[in-house]
């Protein structure tokens, strides 16, 4: 049965970021956590390791390139995450091992002409020109996916702009009539598409403007998240249209929203005081409705999260969400989705949070408090040991950077017991069959625990809760699942 740490059976100690002892990962697992736990070029509580991203990325691509071009297409396919994709095909083509790759992988990461852009961009920022062939020959391929809409709703004014693609790439016509579209969009003569960004520029943010977006059904389902501020305060009399759409299934499973975006769109509402409980239960549902593929899990959970200082820095320039908040959310959901669970979190005390599982998901993540204290992981496993509590696993939510409790949590192994050292008490004295998902967070690089029964993922998005279920049954972990998520290892298909 192959489990995301293998490499953790022989892991060599090494240290985190506050110089206390941990697991170092091979340059893979390190890459995943890495990927699917930033935004790029954003700044954590232990500053920017987008530099650091790149060096494992580089790494991982000389000896195993399919990976990267798996975890690039994973990235953007399965966890909706933009930039990292065009990063990571970037440096695929600037290597001489991955160049092979990057055709492919151009076609399947690129679902707005806005990508081509900014993949563009990347490359020319970070290594200048010449432009590799295996990027010209990918933008060639996706530039004629896009309509006319398409390409006037992207076709900005920045430094590259989607009609210098298309001179430097000349994409072949499937017709004349995409030969004439291209020609307009080289002359600047595309119909200017009626957006609702375009709407509320020539109408104004006004009650009748949101009216006939809504009515219209112009507004997509981000947009409308995203201004559920502005339609609210307009007092727009069909609101009731937009708590169907939100909460209307198809679109929830369709739109694929990372589950933070839910809960950043109750706090804006929260926080300015104009919600009711239509709107909040029309995110309730919704949030629950984007689990409902989640294999519920069975026996007994317990469950964590890293409330600690650490946790406290936003996920990006552009949120007011901190991770911990997602951690917490994330907390939320796995009590959703566990048959049974004891939830807890975490700095340098253990505070439990009782939740029900007949709670909303927003409404339990919203009555957990982000304290910011010390880190203290080895908390919630000396609860378990105390009480001698019996859970079939256990979920922790953190960003592994421990900096207290090691040299203090007298009585299991002496005075310098690691939080793996516990796990394995735990094994002996209560579960010898226990599991330990450990949901990195933050992807600094270090873990916290090795051996059986120990599931490394990493990720802000519900679906990571699909590998506890499918890695207890022994199905593919997530390095197994990326590995061969389109390319064949060193393969190409």
């Amino acid at each position: 049965m192959s489990k995301f740490n293998l490499g953790f059976l022989k892991a060599n100690k090494t240290v985190n970021n506050e110089g206390a002892i941990a697991y170092s990962m091979s340059d893979k697992e390190k890459l995943v956590t890495q990927v699917l736990t930033s935004f790029f070029n954003e700044n954590k509580f232990y500053g920017d390791n987008s530099q650091d991203i790149l060096n494992t990325a580089k790494n991982v691509i000389k000896t195993e390139p399919s990976f990267v071009a798996n975890l690039c297409i994973f990235a953007r396919k399965e966890m909706h995450l933009r930039t990292i994709s065009h990063v990571l095909v970037s440096e695929l083509a600037k290597s001489t091992e991955g160049k092979e790759y990057v055709r492919r992988t151009l076609n399947k990461i690129i679902e707005r002409p806005d990508d081509m852009t900014e993949v563009l961009a990347y490359y020319i920022n970070t290594y200048g020109k010449p432009i590799p062939n295996s990027i010209k020959k990918g933008l060639a391929d996706s530039f004629g996916k896009f309509d006319e809409y398409q390409l006037a709703k992207y076709n900005r004014k920045n430094a590259i702009k989607l009609k210098d693609i298309l001179c430097l790439v000349h994409p072949k016509a499937k017709d004349e009539m995409q030969n004439d579209l291209w020609k307009r969009l080289l002359e600047d003569r595309l119909e200017t598409p009626v957006t609702w960004e375009t709407e509320l520029s020539a109408k104004g943010n006004t009650k009748e403007t949101w009216e006939s977006l809504i009515d219209g059904n112009r507004l997509g389902y981000m947009a409308m998240m995203r201004n559920l501020r502005n339609i609210i305060k307009s007092g727009a009399s069909n609101i009731n249209k937009v708590y169907e759409y939100l909460t209307d299934e198809e679109r929830v499973l369709k739109n694929k929203q990372l589950p933070f975006r839910y809960y950043s769109a109750y706090k804006v509402l929260k926080s300015e005081g104009i919600g009711t409980s239509k709107i909040y239960d029309a995110l309730e549902i919704a949030i629950k409705t984007s689990t409902k593929n989640i294999d519920r899990l069975p026996g007994k959970t317990l469950i964590a999260a890293d409330v600690s200082g650490s946790m406290t820095s936003h996920i990006s320039a552009k949120s007011d969400l901190a991770c911990a908040e997602v951690a917490v959310l994330m907390l939320s959901i796995a009590n959703y989705i566990c048959e049974e669970t004891i939830t807890t979190t975490f700095d340098n005390n253990l505070y439990m949070c009782n939740l029900s599982t007949q709670n909303g998901i927003i409404a339990n993540a919203n009555s957990i408090e982000v304290n910011g204290g010390g880190t203290d992981i080895t908390l919630p496993l000396r609860y378990l040991l105390d009480k001698k509590i019996f859970v079939d696993r256990i979920i922790l939510l953190s960003d592994n950077e421990i900096n207290i409790g090691y040299s203090n949590n007298m009585g299991y192994g002496g005075t310098k017991t690691s939080c793996q050292a516990l796990v394995e008490e735990y094994k002996r004295r209560i579960n010898p069959n226990v599991w330990v998902h450990a949901i990195d967070m933050q992807g600094y690089g270090t873990q916290q625990f090795k051996g059986r029964n120990v599931n490394i993922i990493a990720g802000w998005s519900e679906r990571v809760f699909d590998f506890i279920s499918s890695v207890e049954q022994g199905m593919d972990s997530l390095i197994d699942k990326i590995g061969s998520y389109y390319f064949k290892q060193d393969q190409l298909l």
